[in-house]
């Protein structure tokens, strides 16, 4: 979970170390901190949560955990039309 500026660089440097670790990254808020948008641009990542926040400590990297877990429990158990009996759409 990359989360504020200081984070965010220690991201950046190891997707230019081995590329293959931005696939592994989610960005937890956008910081105020000047350059952080900037950043995140370079790694190609939205952040889950837009608070305005300038805390620190992981802060939004916790916030935005539930937010993960939630869309990870709908991905996993939302049934597709056809398992769910949905028909086509009849013409109106």
């Amino acid at each position: 979970m990359s989360d504020g500026f200081p984070v965010t660089a220690g991201a950046l440097l190891a997707c230019r170390m081995e590329p293959g670790v931005r696939d592994y990254l989610f960005a937890g808020h956008r910081s105020l901190e000047p350059g952080h948008t900037r950043q995140l641009e370079a790694l190609g990542l939205r952040p889950i949560l837009e608070l305005d926040m300038r805390l620190g400590e992981g802060t939004g990297a916790v916030l935005s955990f539930p937010v993960l877990r939630a869309a990870a429990a709908v991905m996993a158990g939302m049934a597709t039309f056809a398992q769910a009996g949905v028909s086509q759409r009849a013409d109106l």
